[in-house]
């Protein structure tokens, strides 16, 4: 890849496909297919011609539309018909029966969206919102009725480095969706860096079941092997979900090499992947499986590797991830054949913003992962969220970035885009990205120690989210790994503590146990009393597309008593 990620990614696949127009380029695993869809970079390269010449005729360069698509390969020539084009693609998770779409109208309205690229199935279900009372603002548009013969009249438009190349729209973990601006010089230098690190070959394979409306799926798991020159093999997200195992076997079978998943999607694996399914998988070929988009817990490698070392699988697999939308999708990550990093930290320490490392099996502490470095010399800073100096290093502070990575900006949200992507230190230096997010340097690794609006404070003391939700969720068997919400309230002008967290539906303890058995973890790990404690259903807690929880929205769910409850337990209602 150029060192200067000047050639665009439109340029790369045109190279790749007239060098090699058979190669494998992409295949869908559709459990509801009698077969794998299957393309080729000459299948990719015709029919994302095909599109964007429609496109030209259409709209002029810059023009923005959204894409709305169900799992598949019809997503990815959408958005390349869209590069194609030089018209600028914004993603979103196409709505579930039943839902508003209230959200996906809201990206409409920001980006200004001409139209929306669907597919003639989910045209149709948005046609029936229409019939009953729900209507987008914008067309819809049916991709998968165009025209291969129209790729002979595509013109080429001259994408250049500085061009927009898609609006990623944020999440929504800790606010509103914004549209993150990321530039075909970001893109090319995110993947870069994130190919450096990882070391793929021509020979590498990537399996991935990440929403490719998502930047850790679209970026990773289809762009990225897809402008070095290797297959991807993708499943919808629903697949992995229902039945973990699926993910496993197709890198088996597949001879994966590559993949990436959230902490959630290991622990899944562990707890549903039963002898049987295990004894039938060789995952030999398996060299890195990134783990990023939420805390990384050391405790999932290390249960992982025992669970599946019969499996063949490395010592040196995992790949802690830290990124985010605003840097296109890495700011470090771990390298592969590297073992990762942990060190254990003084908790009441951490809790005052301050880095004292224990011995690892100290119990007054909490262990860390690293999630590595940078491999484009990107500079990452520890700074003091309130006063912008750089922290020493045994203090903890905003983590700040100045990359090549990084977006532009918000998309019409310029002085939002000015305070958090322009950010300066106190002596002057920057521009900088400023992440929200609170970590530390450690060893020459990043280490990520929450979010600076998860912090709960009370009565003086900061609490981090992730830590309170790990201790309750793993007060009990019967409690549901990475889906607990821990967050702040106020009662008669003090903060206060909530937990929710979702119980199994085998659970065989009675509710009013468990309720204990959370509020007695957290006072003797923290030394606090929860105000209330939720057990709440399986997929009850607000979760972003990503996995991420939505500490914020749980809150307001529970205030505005949305939160759907099996049990409860509040101070004021206690007896005794």
């Amino acid at each position: 890849m150029s060192e200067t990620f000047d050639t665009p990614l439109t340029t790369i696949l045109r190279e790749r496909t007239e060098a090699d127009p058979e190669r494998l380029a992409c295949t869908f695993l559709d459990d509801h297919a009698p077969s794998p869809v299957r393309r080729t970079y000459a299948d990719l390269d015709r029919q994302a011609r095909a599109l964007a010449a429609e496109l030209q005729d259409r709209h002029e360069p810059g023009t923005r539309v959204l894409l709305l698509y169900p799992p598949g390969i019809e997503f990815l020539i959408a958005f390349l018909g869209c590069l194609y084009a030089r018209v600028v693609p914004a993603t979103a998770y196409p709505p579930r029966p039943g839902q508003s779409l209230t959200a996906i109208e809201g990206i409409l309205s920001d980006c200004g969206a001409a139209e929306v690229l669907t597919t003639g199935v989910l045209g149709a279900h948005l046609d029936q919102r229409t019939e009953a009372g729900e209507q987008l603002s914008a067309p819809l548009r049916l991709t998968d009725r165009v025209d291969l013969g129209a790729a002979a009249a595509w013109r080429d438009p001259g994408v250049g480095p500085e061009d927009l190349a898609f609006l990623q729209y944020t999440s929504g973990s800790t606010g509103e969706p914004k549209g993150v601006m990321v530039s075909h010089r970001g893109l090319v230098s995110t993947c870069t860096d994130v190919h450096r690190g990882f070391s793929h070959t021509p020979d590498s394979v990537m399996v991935s079941w990440l929403p490719t409306f998502h930047d850790m799926g679209l970026i990773y798991g289809v762009l990225l092997p897809l402008m070095v020159g290797f297959p991807t093999f993708l499943m919808a997200p629903v697949t992995f979900l229902r039945k973990p195992v699926r993910w496993l076997q197709a890198i088996s079978e597949h001879r994966g090499t590559h993949t990436s998943a959230p902490n959630f999607a290991y622990e899944l694996c562990l707890r549903k992947v039963g002898d049987e399914e295990l004894s039938q998988l060789d995952l030999s070929s398996w060299r890195v499986a990134a783990n990023g988009a939420e805390a990384v817990r050391q405790e999932t490698h290390e249960g992982f590797l025992r669970r599946f070392a019969p499996c063949g699988v490395r010592d040196d697999l995992f790949c802690p991830s830290y990124g985010l939308a605003e840097v296109g999708l890495k700011v470090a990550t771990g390298r592969q054949g590297d073992p990762a990093l942990a060190v254990r930290v003084d908790r009441e320490a951490l809790e005052e913003h301050r880095l004292v490392p224990l011995d690892e099996d100290d119990p007054a502490g909490t262990t860390l992962v690293g999630c590595g470095f940078s491999q484009i010399g990107a500079r990452i800073e520890i700074v003091d969220p309130s006063t912008h100096c750089l922290c020493p290093s045994d203090r903890i502070g905003e983590i700040w970035v100045a990359s090549t990575s990084v977006a532009e900006g918000y998309w019409q949200r310029p002085e939002l885009s000015e305070q958090v992507f322009r950010a300066r230190t106190a002596d002057g230096e920057g521009p900088f990205l400023r992440t929200g997010d609170l970590g530390f340097l450690y060893e020459g690794q990043l280490f990520i120690a929450g979010r600076i609006k998860d912090l709960v404070v009370i009565r003086g003391r900061n609490y981090y989210s992730h830590d309170i939700e790990r201790t309750a969720e793993e007060a009990d068997g019967a409690f549901r790994p990475g889906c607990g919400a821990a967050f702040g309230v106020t009662m008669d002008g003090e903060e206060r503590l909530v937990v929710a967290q979702e119980v199994r539906t085998d659970a065989e303890k009675a509710p009013d146990e468990l309720l204990a058995r959370i509020r007695k973890a957290i006072v003797r790990s923290f030394g606090i009393k929860p105000y209330a404690v939720v057990l709440v259903p399986p997929g009850g807690i607000p979760k972003t597309s990503s996995g991420k929880i939505r500490r914020p929205i749980s809150r307001e769910d529970y205030l505005a008593g949305r939160l759907p409850s099996v049990a409860d337990w509040r101070e004021e209602t206690a007896k005794g």
